[in-house]
């Protein structure tokens, strides 16, 4: 019997590493991003086309490579980071396996043309499906830059599993806003359908958090800064005002990697205690530098987890330099017992030779049951110093006349009341009597409507029973595009982050059926002007982040469609909240288009609207 192990050619090998290294577009614009950086670059500009299906390009000013080392590079194993096992355990560049490359060119169509700064001509390679079609020398600026046109075009089964170029351009948003926080010093471009969506020149890393993500997070931003033996950490986290209710805006870097961390969240989120909501979650951009030998970092084929040797210490760190950062720019609350004793100075006290004692003045003859005829004005205690218009010179008795006619005046304008608007008052009670005959409705503590029913009572939650009302109609206006826009007076413009901006223009046909009115207005913006007519007084930059935020928590929780997930969103961000006072009329309506529902028992989140009392159950309860 013949041997039956073999080794595998190396053009199956690399396809194989790259279901590992490339999952989709996204995984390649990180590594080859990656590799301008450990290449020295100072400006680096990222072009895609088709959300990467198409053409990924990345041009770097880095220090270029040899013809040797280009060819080299697309060798499976082959890095200049690591020469022997040790230096796994002092890794500071981004990559170090030397199988990226490999696994992109063994997937694609490449062309790489790179220079370095001593030689007068560059190298040009062209490769396809793991195979050297050319390699030539060719005029190339310093630096190098690489193509990757037609991911997957060898493996349509993984192409077929691509998402729509919207979601796959999200992703490559994702990864370039994580290795832009990184490197704040060197300035990114990226280039999206000719179209440019980001331009970060170099800055510090609140300027560069700002370019991400919005001016609007100047003002949202904390410093956090701890030196110990451990670790160093240095970042921003932001305000508890401004927290989100997803937890896309977390950034964790170790030694200018980013990571996904769930201990060391966790240390941030403690951090916030009784400051957020259970649901809602802070902003952050955490930079920790460790040595590296105190970590391992090949633990994950994407490298995004790590291994420390004292994971308790660093928990530690990193949850009370953020709660003293958090108390240091008054974000907690605390009393200032140096501040309380400023107020001091702030009185300047006289001193005591002008400070003069109160006199009281007072009669002591005065007999409170002498009779009324006796007692003179001059007498009386209160009606002494009352001045001398109050003096009658016919009449010195103290008590004034007619003083059984003191309230008629109030008399006098209630009848007047009722003179100038009766027919008014009596319709308002006649219409409260008509609705109180219909249903005896009540509302308790702002939360509950209680309805008498002929076997008990009920309880209604009003916030739930309005979602359930407001997603059902929103559901029928999205299947059947009749969704009625309210024009704003005064159009508002809404700039987002890139990755919203690209979800908006995903959902921009359905938001636009359920009754926005909403174009696009230049780079990241959009001008809201109008919305759907069942909201009223509403903010529109508010409502739309909202609703956005809305959709992505429910993307990541529930598996629903994108129109179910849309009108649970906007039912849930537009429906009356708890503690809102309703009047007769409106809990009377709200019941009405409940029990018109088709599913008025059961809520968004799935758990009852309406609870029911019976009075069995009360006889039960009250009576022996």
């Amino acid at each position: 019997m013949s041997d039956i192990i073999q080794l595998l050619p190396d053009a199956v090998a690399n396809q194989i590493a790259a279901g590992e290294v490339v999952q989709r577009p996204a995984s390649a614009v990180k590594e080859l991003v990656e590799n301008a950086i450990d290449a020295g670059a100072s400006k680096i500009q990222l072009i895609v086309k088709d959300a990467g299906k198409s053409l990924i390009q990345v041009i770097d000013d880095g220090c270029g490579m040899s013809p040797t080392d280009a060819r080299m590079c697309f060798e499976r194993h082959a890095t200049s980071k690591i020469r022997k096992a040790a230096d796994l355990f002092a890794i500071r560049t981004m990559g170090f396996r030397g199988e990226a490359m490999a696994s992109i060119a063994a997937i694609a169509q490449v062309e790489l043309k790179t220079r370095r700064h001593e030689d007068e001509l560059g190298t040009c390679i062209f490769i396809e499906g793991s195979e050297v079609i050319s390699q030539e020398a060719c005029s190339a600026n310093t630096g190098t830059s690489i193509s990757i046109k037609n991911l997957f075009y060898n493996t349509p089964a993984r192409r077929n599993f691509l998402k729509s170029n919207p979601v796959e351009m999200r992703h490559i948003i994702d990864e370039f806003q994580r290795v832009a926080l990184a490197n704040p010093q060197i300035f990114f471009t990226l280039h999206h359908d000719g179209q440019e969506v980001y331009h970060l020149p170099g800055a510090a890393l609140k300027q560069r958090i700002v370019h991400l993500f919005g001016n609007n997070y100047n003002q949202r931003l904390v410093p956090v800064e701890e030196d110990t033996t451990i670790i160093n950490l240095r970042g921003f986290v932001g305000k508890p005002e401004f927290a989100r209710k997803t937890r896309g805006e977390q950034f964790f870097f170790v030694n200018y990697r980013f990571i996904r961390d769930a201990y060391l969240n966790h240390a941030v989120l403690t951090a916030f205690e009784e400051l957020l909501p259970d649901d809602c979650y802070p902003f952050y951009v955490l930079f920790i530098d460790i040595d590296p030998s105190k970590i391992d970092i090949n633990v994950h084929p994407t490298k995004t987890e790590i291994k420390y040797q004292d994971e308790k210490a660093i928990y530690a760190i990193i949850r009370s330099a953020v709660k003293r950062s958090l108390g240091r720019y008054n974000i907690t609350p605390s009393l200032d017992f140096d501040q309380e004793n400023s107020i001091e100075h702030l009185i300047t006290p006289k001193p005591l030779e002008e400070i003069v004692a109160p006199t009281i003045s007072f009669n002591p003859d005065f007999n409170p049951f002498a009779s009324e005829k006796k007692i003179s004005r001059e007498q009386h205690p209160f009606l002494r110093d009352s001045g001398e218009h109050h003096r009658s010179s016919n009449s010195s008795s103290p008590i004034p006349k007619n003083w059984d006619t003191l309230y008629e005046i109030s008399k006098k304008e209630t009848n007047l009341q009722q003179e100038i608007y009766p027919e008014e008052s009596i319709s308002v009670n006649e219409q409260e009597i008509s609705k109180s005959s219909e249903r005896q409705l009540f509302q308790i503590h702002n939360r509950f409507i209680l309805s008498q029913i002929k076997s008990g009572f009920m309880l209604i939650g009003q916030q739930a029973a309005h979602e359930r009302v407001l997603y059902e109609r929103f559901l029928q206006q999205l299947q059947n595009h009749s969704g009625v826009s309210q024009q704003s007076l005064f159009p508002q413009s809404v700039t987002l982050n890139g990755s919203d901006f690209e979800l908006l223009r995903e959902l921009l046909p359905d938001i636009k059926a359920l009754g926005f009115d909403i174009r696009e207005f230049g780079k990241n913006t959009v001008v809201v002007e109008g919305v759907p007519a069942d909201l009223n007084n509403v903010d529109e930059h508010e409502l739309l982040e909202h609703l956005l935020e809305g959709f992505k928590n429910n993307m990541a929780i529930l598996k629903v469609d994108k129109r179910d997930n849309l009108a649970r969103s906007l039912a849930r961000n537009a429906a009356i909240k708890t503690g809102t006072k309703l009047s007769l009329e409106e809990m009377n309506q709200l019941i009405d288009q409940l029990f018109a529902c088709q599913m008025p028992n059961q809520a968004l989140n799935g758990k009852p609207v309406i609870s029911t009392f019976t009075l069995a159950e009360l006889l039960e309860r009250f009576e022996k």
